[in-house]
Formats: C-alpha cells, structure tokens, sequence
C-alpha cells in the first residue's frame, strides 16, 4: 500500500464531517488496496474523535495532539491489519489507547497535571457567581467544571463518561470499545456522574439544579 503521510499534519485541515462505521469500511477496503484519497477521506472523518480520544487519556492539549500524530502514522502502517470483524471505530479507538499508553510510559506528565489542575480550580475558585444568574451562563460554568474535574477522576472513569455522557456513545458500543463487561462500564460511569457531582456541590452548590443545602 503506497499512502503518503505528512510528517506534521494540522488538525484544522483535516477536520471533517465525522464517519459512521459502515462508511469507514468501505473506505478502509479501498484505502487497503492502495487508494490513497481513501485513506485521506478516512483521516478526515476521525481526526477529530482520535483527537479527543487522546486528549481524555493524556489531559493535555499539546501531548494529545504528539499521539494523535503518532495515531495517523500507525493507521498507515497498520491498517492492512484490520479485517473487519469489529467496529472500525473500535479498532481505531484500541489504536489510539496503545499510542496513548506508550506516550505516557515515556514522559512523566503527572507532576505538571496535578499543577495544572491546582492552578484551574484557584482561578475558578477565585470567580464569583453574580446573582441571578441565567441558565445558560450556568450550564457554561458548570461545564467547565466538568473539564476541570473529569482529570481528577481515575483514567477508566474518565474514559467511560466521556466516551457515553460527552460523546454520546452507547455503554454497550463502550464495553467493545475498552474491552470490558456492559456492567462494568455502567459502574464506571455511575461511580464518574456521582464524584462529578459530588465535586461540583462541594465547590459551586447554586450550579447544580435542584439542589439545596
């Protein structure tokens, strides 16, 4: 298969209208017998989930985007390993998470995350909440919080309640993808949702509707 990868290829020209499952096949059959604007319509339409994939594991923009680089260049490699029995969104997403894992193994980045998570709860802390505020305005802030402490909760926890609450993916299609029991998954979400919460109450109560001390 001669494709050609770019070195360094940038996010914001690759973005694309993502791909369902169905589509990626048959771009992946073409892609393997040497269609390389296959394979570059393939790039496009994951780019931004191998992104985000990498991002949830290594919570740090700059280090995502080293792995998803890393990600494209071992989808060349290696796509004429997928055969097609699973999801090609699955398979990609066990790409991504052995990238991820290999990346991490080599640098020691959880020094400057316990930092960085430091310096955004003291920032968001130091914000006061103006009175009467809209719900709009509410969800915003309660959505950065969900960013700022869904990197405090263990790895499997985080995965799982952004792969099904952020992305939308269903806890069965997640069990295929992490390669967990269906059970397993939920009570990694539930245990996610309660501590996010639980962190949010802790910090801003007035966020979180119906709740009243």
């Amino acid at each position: 298969m001669h494709l050609k990868v770019d070195d360094q290829i940038s996010g914001e020209s690759l973005s694309e209208t993502a791909l369902g499952d169905e589509e990626a096949h048959a771009l992946v059959r073409r892609a393997q017998a040497g269609d390389e604007a296959a394979f570059e319509r393939l790039v496009r339409g994951f780019y931004d989930r191998i992104y985000r994939w990498a991002l949830v594991r290594t919570s740090d923009p700059d280090d995502a985007e080293d792995v998803t680089q890393q990600v494209l260049v071992n989808l060349h490699r290696g796509l004429l390993t997928f055969d097609g029995r699973a999801q090609f969104s699955t398979w990609l997403y066990r790409v991504v998470t052995n990238a991820s894992s290999g990346f991490l193994r080599g640098r020691l980045r959880w020094g400057r995350l316990k930092e960085r998570v430091a310096v955004q709860q003291s920032l968001l802390g130091g914000v006061e909440t103006p009175e009467g505020i809209d719900c709009e305005a509410a969800e915003t802030r309660a959505a950065a919080l969900v960013g700022v402490f869904l990197e405090q909760l263990p790895r499997r926890q985080r995965e799982v309640f952004d792969l099904v609450d952020l992305q939308g993916y269903e806890p069965v299609e997640v069990s295929r993808m992490l390669e967990l029991r269906p059970v397993t998954v939920r009570t990694h979400l539930l245990r996610a949702r309660r501590a996010l919460r639980r962190k949010i109450i802790e910090s801003h109560p007035e966020l979180v509707e119906g709740y009243s001390p």
